[in-house]
C-alpha cells in the first residue's frame, strides 16, 4: 500500500489541535450583557419577585441566558427590580428571548400572575459589552451579602476612550486599594442609544458605613488626585451636571449574585 505524503501526515497530525484551538476561542468569545429595568405597577413588585424566584430565572436558564444578578434599589419609591443577564451574542438573545416568550410554561406563569393585573408598567433594556479592563465575571453570592453599587458615567463628546485609559490604568487598582470590589465595567453596545458617550459599572461594598469609608479615603488618594488631573489637562471628561449616577443596590433572595 502507498504511504501518504509526508506533508499531509502532518496536516492530520495537526488537524484536531487545530479543531481545538477554534473551539476554544469559539467558547472563549466575549458574553453579551443585558441590563434591564422593570417598574412594577404600585404594589405589584411582591408579585413580580415571586414570578422570577418561581418561574423566570429557571425558564432565562433553560432558554440559554445566564442569570448574573437581580437587585432593587436600596430607596425604591418607585418600585424597580433591576437585573442583569448575559448571552453568547446579539443573534443568541434574540433567539432566546423568542424561545423564552412563546414556552407554553412562561405562558402559563405569566397568566396565572397577572389575573388581577398586569405586574411591570415599564421596561427598559440595554445590551452592553465589558471593557477590555473588566476582571472575569464572578457570580458568588457573598456572606454576609454585600452592598451593591451601579454607576452609569455619562462623558463629554470624544471622551469615552479617556474615562477608560483612567480607569484600565487607575482607577478600577484605587478601588481595589480602598476595600471596593471590581464586578463589571461596560461598554454599550453601538447600536444603543449614548453608546459614544457612555460607561456602565457595577462595584460592591461590604456595607454602607464601608462604602462611605471607601469612597472618602479613594477621593483623598494622592494617586487618584494626580491622575484625574493629568487625564483633564484638556478637559473635563465627565459633562457636568449630571455625568455621573450612582444606584445604590440590594441583591434580591433569588440573586445569583449577592
Amino acid at each position: 500500500m502507498k504511504k501518504p505524503p509526508a506533508s499531509l501526515t502532518i496536516l492530520l497530525l495537526f488537524l484536531p489541535f487545530c479543531t481545538q484551538a477554534g473551539q476554544e476561542k469559539k467558547e472563549q468569545a466575549p458574553r453579551v450583557y443585558e441590563l434591564r429595568i422593570y417598574h412594577a405597577h404600585e404594589g405589584k413588585l411582591d408579585a413580580l419577585h415571586s414570578r422570577f424566584r418561581d418561574h423566570t430565572c429557571k425558564l432565562f436558564a433553560k432558554h440559554g441566558m445566564r442569570n448574573v444578578g437581580y437587585w432593587v434599589p436600596v430607596e425604591n419609591d418607585s418600585e424597580r427590580l433591576i437585573y442583569i443577564i448575559s448571552h453568547a451574542s446579539r443573534e443568541a438573545a434574540k433567539n432566546s428571548w423568542g424561545a423564552f416568550l412563546g414556552d407554553p410554561n412562561w405562558v402559563a406563569a405569566y397568566k396565572a400572575s397577572t389575573k388581577e393585573g398586569k405586574l411591570v408598567r415599564k421596561i427598559e433594556s440595554t445590551f452592553l459589552t465589558a471593557t477590555d479592563y473588566s476582571p472575569p465575571l464572578k457570580i458568588e453570592a457573598a456572606d454576609p451579602v454585600r452592598l451593591f453599587e451601579l454607576r452609569t458615567y455619562t462623558t463629554n463628546p470624544g471622551k469615552r476612550p479617556d474615562i477608560n485609559r483612567r480607569f484600565r490604568d487607575h482607577t478600577c487598582a484605587l478601588f481595589t486599594r480602598h476595600g471596593m470590589t471590581n464586578i463589571l465595567y461596560c461598554d454599550l453596545m453601538k447600536d444603543q442609544g449614548g453608546s459614544e458617550i457612555t460607561l456602565t459599572y457595577l462595584i460592591s461594598h461590604k456595607d454602607a458605613t464601608a462604602r462611605a469609608a471607601s469612597w472618602e479615603g479613594f477621593r483623598k488618594d494622592d494617586d487618584w488626585q494626580a491622575a484625574r488631573k493629568a487625564s483633564e489637562q484638556k478637559g473635563p471628561i465627565l459633562r457636568q451636571p449630571g455625568g455621573v449616577q450612582s444606584t445604590l443596590l440590594a441583591a434580591t433572595d433569588y440573586s445569583p449574585m449577592k
